[in-house]
Formats: structure tokens, sequence, C-alpha cells
């Protein structure tokens, strides 16, 4: 009996601990937040609901991708997602390369003539002259193709090699094998000296540079560039940075660490994480070298902080129109797996006096950094200029041959600058002059 005893009362603590932990468990479930998929199972139900009753066949990855942009496009103005087929467009833009085989066509570009190859590229190695016009791609005439359709043929699918047969200006028709690699897409498109540093003596020279983006090459092709006008005799510069939307921040830091020999160059500062960058005195090679720096309201992002730093350091006078003001840090994620990118906002860049590039940032302001000289130019004048700045400058061993085809059809093919006011009014100012007609920024 005294057994028996002792095991009930071990099967009534066995029970009773069974039911406490039980009661445990539930008032556990009350209490915890649950970490459902509600979200997801609401996306699969409205993505099976469109697949089924849109008018067209829908795959998953477009509703996918749709659904992304829909996501991370409307947060603000500056974040994106970008699907498989944008993210080589982002690389490139970022990478400053593309696969290509490097000819600059004559306008429409459909009618595929050459105007020129570009140097060491596919196109001049394979020996595609000035005038040449492609005639089939692979076999296949390029006859009624649109722009669009005439560069798809040419990407011809990722292929490695394209047979192509052009005519020549004498109506000679040749075979000629391409093998599209990965070049180099430049951001340094027109440097030149436009000329004497001082109208009186003339000594010295201006040079000029014209950065259309920055990518991670922009400061070795700036840096080469450099050394080129500097041994033709530059003694002064002007940096044109109109129409550059920006890119790469490291890119427009290290321009600046060529100028700036202490201090900031610019930081940012968001919910997460703060960052500064400095000058460092050993890469500030071209200090003291007087130097404009052409802006205008198509100046964003990278362009502002290298614009921002070289004016508050007082190394630089910034000549044109008030900037564009995007100053948003853009954190950047690539997704390997998807092929895909997303870029979302994260921070503001303040320049080193601790000015905010953002537009939005304060009730009614519409512009980023104010110029210290302002020369207003008006549409019609800032489009010519804009095109004109979009251009590939044509190899110097190419001069003679474009010429040559100019006298022949009796048409203009490389056009001359246009007039440009505010590159003037830099150049002025670099001559100790008065520029004109201006509005001095407050």
């Amino acid at each position: 009996m005294e057994v028996m005893d002792g095991n009930r009362a071990a099967q009534a603590v066995f029970f009773l601990g069974m039911l406490a932990g039980m009661l445990l468990v539930l008032i556990a479930q009350e209490l915890v937040p649950r970490h459902d998929n509600s979200g997801a199972t609401q996306f699969e139900a409205i993505k099976a609901f469109t697949q089924a009753h849109f008018v067209r066949e829908l795959s998953d990855q477009e509703l996918v991708d749709r659904a992304l942009h829909g996501m991370i496009d409307g947060l603000d103005p500056y974040s994106r997602y970008y699907d498989k087929s944008e993210g080589e467009r982002v690389r490139r833009d970022t990478d400053g390369d593309f696969k290509g085989i490097g000819v600059v066509f004559r306008r429409p570009t459909e009618r595929g003539q050459v105007l020129f190859p570009l140097p060491g590229t596919p196109a001049s190695e394979a020996g595609l002259a000035v005038g040449d016009t492609f005639v089939t791609i692979d076999g296949e005439s390029i006859a009624g193709l649109d722009e669009e359709a005439f560069r798809a043929r040419l990407k011809s699918q990722g292929k490695d090699r394209l047979q192509v047969v052009v005519r020549d200006l004498d109506g000679f028709e040749r075979e000629v094998l391409l093998r599209p690699r990965v070049l180099v897409d430049p951001t340094v498109r027109h440097e030149s000296l436009i000329g004497p540093a001082s109208p009186t003596t003339g000594a010295g020279q201006v040079g000029y540079v014209c950065i259309r983006s920055f990518t991670h090459r922009t400061a070795a092709e700036f840096d080469a560039a450099l050394e080129r006008l500097v041994a033709r005799g530059a003694t002064a510069l002007v940096i044109d940075l109109r129409n550059n939307y920006g890119g790469v921040l490291d890119a427009a830091v290290d321009i600046a660490r060529r100028f700036v020999p202490a201090g900031r160059i610019v930081s940012s500062a968001g919910r997460i994480e703060r960052s500064q960058h400095d000058a460092e005195p050993g890469a500030a090679r071209l200090a003291g070298l007087p130097t404009v720096v052409l802006v205008d309201g198509e100046s964003a992002s990278a362009s502002e902080v290298l614009a921002g730093a070289l004016q508050d350091h007082r190394v630089a006078a910034l000549v044109g129109e008030p900037t564009y003001g995007k100053g948003m840090v853009q954190t950047i994620r690539t997704f390997p797996d998807f092929g895909s990118r997303a870029k979302v906002t994260s921070g503001y860049y303040y320049s080193p006096s601790l000015r905010n590039f953002e537009r939005t940032a304060d009730a009614g302001r519409d512009w980023g950094i104010l110029p210290d000289v302002h020369v207003a130019v008006d549409e019609r004048a800032r489009r010519r200029v804009a095109a004109h700045l979009a251009r590939y400058d044509p190899p110097e061993a190419l001069l003679a041959a474009l010429h040559a085809l100019e006298q022949r059809e009796g048409t203009k093919l490389l056009g001359t600058p246009p007039e440009d006011v505010q590159l003037e009014a830099a150049l002025a100012l670099l001559r100790g002059q008065r520029p004109g007609p201006v509005h001095l920024a407050e």
C-alpha cells in the first residue's frame, strides 16, 4: 500500500507539471509578438489573382520586379530598385566600362555610317575607317532598322565575334571581323587649351577639362588629362561640371584631394551611420593652381561634393548657375543571385563648412550650391552647350579624314563649340578680369 500511494503522488506531480508547462506556453503565445508571413501571403494572393485575370500572360518574375519597383521607387525621389535588365546600366555608370566595338556613328545612327572609331578598340584594330558604312551584320542587312534595332543587332545577344560587311567611301565592300570586348567609357571627354592665362603677356595657358560623370576610373582619367595639359603649358584650369549628374563619391573626393592640402572634404550623417572624408596632404599636387569650376542646374550629387569642397576651402571659384541640390547619401547593394540592385537613401552629405547640399532640406529651397559668380543663360543656349559636352572628341590622327569627308559632302560633321558665356566668364576670371554679364552670388 505504501508503494502504491507513492506512485499515485508521483503521477499527480507529473501531470501538474505538464499542465503548468502548457499554461506557460499559451501565455507566451499571447504575450510574444507573432512573426507570421501575412505580408507574403497577401502578396501571393494578389499575384495569383493578377496572373489569373490580367489581359495578357504575366510571369512570376515580371510581377516580382514590378512589386519591388513599387516598394522602393516610391520612398523618395532617389531610392531605386534595378531589375536584371537595368542592373547592367547601373554597373556601367559606376564602373565606367561596357562591352562594345568602340565606334562613334554619324547621325542618324541607324544609317550605320562610322563617324570615327575610338583608338585602342576592336573597331580601330579591325581597320574601320571614317565614312565606312555597315551593310550587313552576321549576314543580315541593316536596311530598314531603326536606331534601337540597329544597336541591338550590334550586340547580337552577347556574341564574342561579329562578321560585318562594310562599304567604304569609294563604294567598295569588304568583310570585317569584330570582336567586342569590355571598353572604358571615358568620363573626361573634353580636354584642351582655351587661351593664354595672361592676355597682356600671353604667358601660360588655361587648360580645360570636362568631367561628364564620376566612376571608379574618373580620378585616373583626370590625372592623365592634367598631366597632358600641364606638359602643353597649362598654368590655370577650368573644370566643367555642367550637366554632370554625379556618380561614385570616392572619385569626387579623390579629385578634391588634388587641390585641398588639409581639412575636411565631405561628411555624411544618417539614421545609422556617420562618415567623413578628409584631405591627404601628399595627394594635393595641384594645390595653388588657379582654378575655376563651371556648374549649372544639372550639376548634382558627386559634382556638388567636389564643387562644395573646392569652394569652401577657397581653392577654386564657382561660375555659372546654382546647382541641382542632391545631397542624399545612397546605399547600394547588389543581389547576385537575382542579377538585381537596389539603392536607398540613408543620410545627407555636408560640405566642409557643414552646408547641406540637399534642396529639400529647407522649405522653399530649390538649389544646392550658389556659384561665386552667377552667369545666367537661356534654355536654348543651355541645350546647345549640353549637346556639345555630351559628344566624344575625335582622335587627332583622324581629324584630317573627318575634314576631308566634310568637304566631300559639303556639310559640317564635327561642329564648332557653341557660344558659351559661362566658359568665357571663367576664362576672364582667371585672367583677373571682371566677367560679364554677371550677377554676384549673395
